[in-house]
């Protein structure tokens, strides 16, 4: 069957089969951000965007994703032009083996689109699926609380795209 969405910005089309997973038809389409962990929705190593709101790929169908919008870590920003999120996990050394960081971010950036001025508390929330074996859980929350009031220049520099 054919797949219509968005991916990152942009309208792909890609034949999948009706039991196909979100999480293989994104790492098929090149996707490396979202990552195999639990396979069972528990981890969010997987996790994406799909019409704003994070969702863990590897429990998701692909074929209910016709017409949606969905975002990766790729469709953030890049290594010359990072994302807010992203450069704050750098700075606040919010990352260490890698392998959970995209659902992080992808976690924190729906947080940050949807509350400019999160709590501690919230972003502790938001980021309460995403399993990090390596850095621990203070880092990373530093690291969305200081990229919160970056969001508003960085939708500014890029015309009003998250």
């Amino acid at each position: 069957m054919e797949l219509n969405f968005s991916l990152n910005g942009k309208p792909i089309t890609l034949e999948i089969a009706p039991s196909d997973i979100l999480l293989d038809v994104l790492r098929k389409a090149g996707m490396k951000s979202v990552k195999r962990g639990c396979n069972e929705g528990f981890c969010g190593a997987c996790a994406v965007l799909i019409d704003g709101k994070p969702r863990n790929s590897c429990i998701v169908m692909a074929a209910h994703c016709e017409s949606s919008e969905i975002i990766t870590v790729e469709g953030m920003g890049t290594p010359d032009h990072p994302h807010p999120l992203q450069q704050a996990f750098v700075d606040h050394g919010a990352t260490q083996c890698g392998y959970c960081n995209p659902g992080s971010l992808i976690a924190a950036k729906a947080l940050l689109d949807r509350n400019s001025h999160p709590t501690t508390d919230e972003v502790k929330l938001a980021l309460d699926g995403n399993l990090c074996r390596c850095t621990g859980y203070v880092k990373r929350i530093e690291a969305v609380l200081a990229a919160a009031p970056k969001m508003k220049k960085h939708l500014a520099n890029t015309g009003g795209s998250k």
